[in-house]
């Protein structure tokens, strides 16, 4: 019997166009399952991969965020069955990708869509959410216990929370996370336009960082006179320039700073290659005693409770229960696999503000 191929989306050098190649489609084994894969969403680290080859050998299969169907289980899998709606953030493997056809993967980086929810909305949500709570744990220093006690408090409940680029995907849920765990001072910065939406997330203040006294404004919310006036600041954007320049005025000894990698020390353009760091604690000048952190969200598994339940369980039941709420989005059309993927990474280039830009993988 020959060997069932599917279409996979490559990269095959910084700045090139994708590519789209067959590769065999891996029966599942173990605890593994098999997904076709309807949708994904774009992210960040598809435009630093393409036009700055960050951490790529290619060719490389790319993709992280899938939704779709399970066409076939492992002998050892136990949540999940063929014909369940899936959604995840899987990345470790070739075989894992979300930007193919199918995609055999471990069922701990998939969950169960709920009922209610279509695979477009669905698709917006896994790396954001997994992001989040592992910014909160392996950065923030922050619990996250599961289930959640009813009578759970924070103890840092009231401690002022700055989110720099709230309004980013992974902004909107750290935001959301922060806020399910009892966290009720959070400032926010982010275009105008966004503040409203911000507020019925959870931000308790926004601000617009494209002022040109954001700086000054921030420093001035300090009504108890508290030190250092952020003690948490999350970066969702990342820009030397215009993210951790500021910041960087900001933060007091005492400070943690949490910086979305890679930190761009150059954006691309028409003619010139991005630059980036993957070290948040030389891209800016800090006072003594900030300590600033780069957030790894593709090692999150290394928390054991996060690996055996953040996706099977936690996401999935926190968007049932309404806790968190899917991005906005914008679906990308186009003819092929890659005619779709290759109109999304142009709209990323251009920049995408306070929306996911998700596309069909599989047309069967």
């Amino acid at each position: 019997m020959p060997e069932q191929m599917h279409d996979a989306l490559v990269t095959v050098a910084p700045r090139q166009p994708y590519e789209v190649r067959k590769f065999p489609t891996i029966a599942p084994k173990d605890d593994e399952i098999t997904v076709n894969v309807k949708w994904t969403a774009s992210t960040p680290l598809d435009l630093h991969q393409a036009d700055g080859g960050l951490l790529v050998e290619h060719p490389m299969r790319t993709g992280s965020t899938s939704a779709g169907i399970v066409v076939a289980v492992g002998p050892n899998a136990k949540k999940l069955k063929v014909g369940d709606r899936v959604f995840g953030f899987a990345h470790q493997k070739p075989e894992w990708k979300a930007h193919q056809e199918f995609a055999t993967a471990p069922e701990w980086v998939f969950g169960k869509v709920p009922g209610g929810f279509s695979l477009e909305e669905a698709v917006t949500l896994p790396e954001n959410v997994v992001t989040a709570f592992n910014t909160l744990w392996a950065d923030l220093n922050l619990p996250t216990p599961w289930p959640k006690p009813s009578d759970y408090q924070s103890p840092r409940a009231d401690d002022r929370i700055l989110i720099w680029g709230a309004a980013s995907s992974v902004g909107q849920l750290v935001i959301q996370v922060l806020k399910f765990y009892g966290y009720r001072n959070i400032v926010a910065t982010a275009s105008s336009k966004h503040h409203e939406y911000l507020t019925e997330l959870g931000a308790t203040k926004c601000l617009d960082y494209r002022s040109p006294t954001i700086v000054d404004e921030l420093r001035n919310i300090q009504p108890d006179g508290s030190t250092p006036i952020y003690p948490m600041i999350v970066d969702c954007i990342g820009s030397q320039a215009g993210s951790l320049k500021p910041i960087s005025e900001i933060a007091q000894a005492g400070t943690t700073v949490a910086v979305m990698l890679p930190v761009i020390l150059k954006h691309a353009s028409d003619t010139d290659a991005p630059e980036y760091s993957m070290d948040a604690s030389t891209s800016a000048s800090w006072v003594d005693g900030v300590n600033v952190r780069g957030v790894r969200t593709h090692f999150y598994w290394k928390n054991e409770m996060f690996r055996e339940k953040l996706q099977l369980d936690i996401v999935p039941t926190l968007l049932a229960q309404g806790v968190v709420k899917p991005n906005r989005y914008r679906v990308i059309e186009g003819k092929t696999l890659l005619d779709r993927a290759t109109k999304a990474l142009d709209e990323m280039r251009k920049g995408v503000s306070g929306e996911k830009l998700i596309w069909r993988v599989s047309d069967n």
